[in-house]
């Protein structure tokens, strides 16, 4: 019979009615003294354990590793296992709830949600407690797919129709868009297509549809997510994707479908920056980029698809407003970036600016200065506030020629002081947004061939790493800061780390991938990861910054600050597991680049 019983701690709070009436008809009550083992080490316990008074040790040898207190359930790892490597002892007086085994095999079997808390492989753990509580937030949602979608139907015509043709099978098909053979590709022709080509261009009505069809076509499946349709609509500004299966064309999805379906308008967005013609209207357009932070994150969009969405929307801005202030010089000749967190992709809520310019030959004065305030001013009413460390166009240090950026690498590697090694580590998270790419790819491979094979300069750029504690305790608790209010800063003590640790192992090996789970991918690939630990590794990365965004949409701030006090159990048990993560990323650098000899 239960005692004290809470249903709501993680993870019966997954269970149904129904379970939790098992649970509690199956539930006994035990009582430990002072320093009697509740489990042996190497022993297969009987029940799981949950403790409703007092505390337990969970020690790994004379090691203590973890304290469990009221709402804590130990040990499902020996349970599901059938024996475990550490022992349980009781610190005082505690009394504890028992599950049997049997009974709880049974409902890991019969309830996804809560078998998910005894994954043995933490990965799989973090990511399935993302899925989970997208799914029970916004099951609807989550669990549609694009065939779930109203489709148009797929229409074709033959590349030597005519225009009159093609509007008067659009009408009779109530479509907006027909499929073009013609050749080995197909290509697709929209309404709006047809009616450029005869009041814009003054085509005749008899002329062919094929040379107005667009290639290539992009294109999703019936099974993939909802949220994939709209990230290939933002990515490449299209108001329709085709739909296809087993190499056929089975339908067309339209973006007032799919928009109707989210109730989001990111896609819409986009349009809109492309269609600005002036720096006030492209800045009234970016006001309305924000709102879809919280529309994609309440309907449970995975936080990797959010900032991919948000981060294609601020670099259509940058590359409209570069359009809009650039002067004929500067557009001929420059390559305007993005660096930070907005180079990366992993960019939510905006924060300061961080571009730069590079120029292949020196422009004139004039036209340099002017671009440098206007781009400035323009962001700056586009909600993108100063930088502090003035790492902007409006600095002459981050605008000029690609041969000033090389001499600043060697002089940034020589100082080895904080500011040289945030300079690289800035300028490595660089992607360009408008202009001549080319420019950041040659500056980027500079930079990277200058730190081949430096192990003193890799050492000291990497051991940035330690500049902030893991707020993680000897026993395995949480640690806060009182001064903060009793919370715990995600960024620093964990979502830094991994960033600069991750880019650290990047430059070393030469890579230029930018976003931070794209590296960590591309590590594994070559072997400098365990396959495992980077699934891990990226997995305790997206809880990270999953559990930020809600407390920056709770706080309507960019706040990095989280309260473990007011998560579930679940998710404190996870923040734990993320940080652990952290620290063996931390331990692993620091024998890799030797960071006890700095």
């Amino acid at each position: 019979m239960a005692h004290h019983f809470d249903a709501k701690n993680a993870p019966f709070d997954r269970l149904t009615t129904e379970q939790l009436d098992t649970v509690r008809d199956a539930l006994d009550i035990a009582y430990f003294r002072p320093n009697e083992t509740i489990i042996g080490r190497d022993k297969a316990p009987d029940s799981l354990f949950i403790v409703i008074k007092g505390l337990v040790e969970e020690r790994d040898g004379e090691d203590l590793v973890a304290l469990h207190g009221p709402g804590d359930a130990f040990d499902s790892r020996a349970l599901v296992q059938g024996s475990g490597s550490n022992a349980f002892v009781a610190r005082e007086e505690t009394l504890c709830n028992l599950l049997p085994r049997d009974v709880t095999l049974r409902l890991i079997n019969q309830n996804r949600r809560f078998a998910s808390f005894f994954y043995l492989d933490i990965a799989d753990k973090l990511g399935a407690a993302s899925q989970e509580e997208e799914a029970a937030r916004f099951s609807p949602l989550l669990g549609a797919r694009v065939r779930d979608l109203f489709l148009h139907p797929a229409v074709f015509m033959d590349g030597k129709e005519t225009i009159a043709n093609a509007g008067a099978r659009m009408k009779a098909s109530n479509c907006h868009a027909l499929l073009v053979k013609e050749g080995a590709e197909a290509g697709i022709v929209t309404r709006t297509d047809l009616l450029n080509a005869a009041v814009l261009d003054r085509l005749s009505i008899e002329s062919p549809i094929g040379p107005l069809a667009r290639r290539p076509i992009i294109g999703v499946a019936p099974g993939d997510l909802v949220s994939t349709a709209l990230l290939k609509m933002t990515k490449h500004n299209k108001q329709r994707v085709a739909v296809t299966e087993n190499g056929e064309f089975v339908g067309i999805l339209e973006d007032i479908d799919l928009l109707s379906f989210l109730a989001g308008n990111s896609q819409l967005v986009a349009g809109r920056i492309d269609r600005s013609s002036s720096v006030a209207e492209l800045a009234r357009t970016a006001r309305t980029i924000d709102p879809q932070i919280r529309t994609l994150r309440r309907q449970g969009v995975r936080i990797d698809v959010v900032c991919e969405i948000v981060s294609d929307l601020n670099r259509h801005l940058h590359a409209k407003l570069f359009s809009l202030v650039a002067p004929t010089s500067i557009r001929e000749s420059g390559c305007l970036i993005v660096m930070g967190s907005e180079g990366r992709g992993e960019q939510t809520f905006r924060t300061d600016q961080d571009n730069g310019l590079i120029l292949a030959a020196p422009a004139p004065t004039a036209d340099l200065e002017t671009f440098r305030t206007d781009t400035f001013d323009a962001l700056k009413q586009c909600g993108f506030p100063p930088c502090p460390g003035e790492v902007m166009v409006r600095n002459p240090l981050w605008s000029k020629t690609l041969d000033d950026y090389r001499d600043d690498f060697s002089r940034w590697l020589a100082l080895s002081d904080e500011r040289g090694v945030m300079n690289i580590a800035i300028f490595y998270d660089a992607i360009a947004t408008a202009g001549h790419s080319d420019l950041l790819r040659a500056a980027k491979q500079d930079l990277i061939d200058l730190m081949h094979g430096e192990r003193v300069h890799l050492a000291r750029f990497a051991r940035a790493i330690d500049a902030f504690p893991t707020p993680i305790g000897i026993f395995n608790n949480l640690v806060t800061s009182k001064a903060e209010g009793d919370a715990l800063d995600l960024k620093k003590g964990g979502i830094f780390p991994i960033v600069h640790g991750v880019r650290a192992l990047a430059l070393e090996k030469g890579l230029h991938e930018t976003g931070t789970a794209a590296r960590i991918a591309r590590l594994s690939e070559i072997g400098a990861f365990e396959h495992q630990f980077a699934r891990e590794l990226t997995e305790a990365l997206h809880y990270l910054m999953t559990i930020r965004l809600d407390a920056q949409i709770a706080e309507a701030a960019s706040t990095s600050l989280v309260k473990p006090g007011e998560l579930s159990t679940m998710e404190r048990d996870l923040l734990r597991d993320a940080f652990h993560i952290v620290k063996r990323l931390r331990e692993m650098l620091r024998r890799h680049f030797n960071l006890a000899m700095f």
